[in-house]
């Protein structure tokens, strides 16, 4: 077939219409939860301004980065399981691969970036504002989507440079590892080339977040406040777990072998690491945050108010 190939026949989750409608349904509540979760946080950030500092700033960012994640995939697969039909373009394709690798990549760099800002935040209070300043943080933020924009067009092309000898993908969308596993033999350098090089990116920001959280926790353990222990810790562990759980998923999903027969195992371990972290990262961060909370509450009674008002006003007008 080579690069000939004018679409690609995604995963075809059931024969039975019924069970198709489940599926779309599934899917479709995790993307409103997690629209809904992420979409609050960004709303939070931009209309308090007590929330206009550098972690949240961040958190903002991820929230973004979550929403076009998901919003790449899932959408799609929703469309085909209530339409019952399972092909991609070809451009649709690589569009899909250039901007789940983007925004993949730039939440690994965020995540990154969150890691540093606690670290700079408890091991060097005294010089917070001045190296997490506004400027810094912009300047981070840039080089992330910049550098992960960057990564994620090597990827792509390097991905879709190799002939094609089969146009089913058993996955519901077009992943890396199930379109290199449908590549003609002989193309074992660059295969390895575009799992290596991604795997390395995603493996240094871990060893620096775990380098950076041994010194946060070394800091931490010398706070004589056990409130501020517990502070300190509810920030830094969730924050950790949703890292490793998103990286190691990834990681697992890049290097093991791709079956060559729809898998339910698969499936699993591609929810797990596309699907999951942009889920739990509003709960994460939000749950268990004051500040969050207080600002949401804030707007929301602002909003009633409002409305309220406006309708009183308008009936005594009449």
């Amino acid at each position: 077939m080579h690069n000939h190939t004018s679409e690609f026949l995604l995963l075809e989750f059931s024969k039975i219409w019924e069970l198709q409608i489940i599926y779309a349904g599934l899917l479709l509540i995790l993307y409103l939860m997690t629209l809904t979760g992420n979409l609050l946080i960004i709303i939070a950030v931009v209309f308090d301004h007590r929330l206009h500092v550098p972690m949240y700033f961040f958190l903002m960012n991820l929230a973004i980065l979550d929403i076009g994640l998901v919003s790449v995939i899932i959408p799609k697969a929703i469309f085909n399981s209530l339409t019952n039909i399972r092909h991609i373009c070809y451009s649709g394709c690589v569009t899909q691969v250039l901007m789940f690798v983007f925004f993949a990549g730039s939440d690994i760099a965020v995540l990154t970036l969150m890691a540093y800002d606690r670290y700079v935040a408890i091991c060097k209070p005294l010089h917070y504002e001045i190296i997490i300043n506004r400027t810094a943080c912009t300047k981070m933020i840039s080089c992330a989507w910049i550098a992960s924009f960057l990564n994620s067009v090597m990827n792509t092309v390097e991905t879709f440079i190799i002939p094609f000898c089969s146009n089913i993908i058993h996955q519901f969308y077009c992943e890396i590892p199930h379109l290199l596993k449908i590549t003609c033999s002989g193309s074992y350098i660059t295969k390895l080339g575009v799992v290596f090089f991604s795997i390395t990116l995603g493996f240094g920001c871990f060893v620096f977040i775990v380098i950076t959280y041994v010194q946060i926790f070394t800091a931490v353990l010398k706070i004589p406040s056990i409130q501020g222990r517990k502070k300190a810790f509810s920030t830094c562990v969730p924050h950790l777990t949703i890292f490793s759980i998103f990286l190691f998923t990834s990681i697992f999903a890049y290097v093991r072998p791709i079956s060559n027969r729809a898998s339910v195992f698969d499936f699993i371990i591609t929810i797990l690491y596309s699907i999951i972290p942009p889920l739990m990262n509003p709960l994460i961060y939000s749950m268990r945050n004051k500040e969050l909370k207080g600002a949401l509450s804030k707007i929301f009674w602002s909003f009633v108010f409002e409305k309220t008002w406006n309708c009183i006003a308008i009936s005594s007008s009449i």
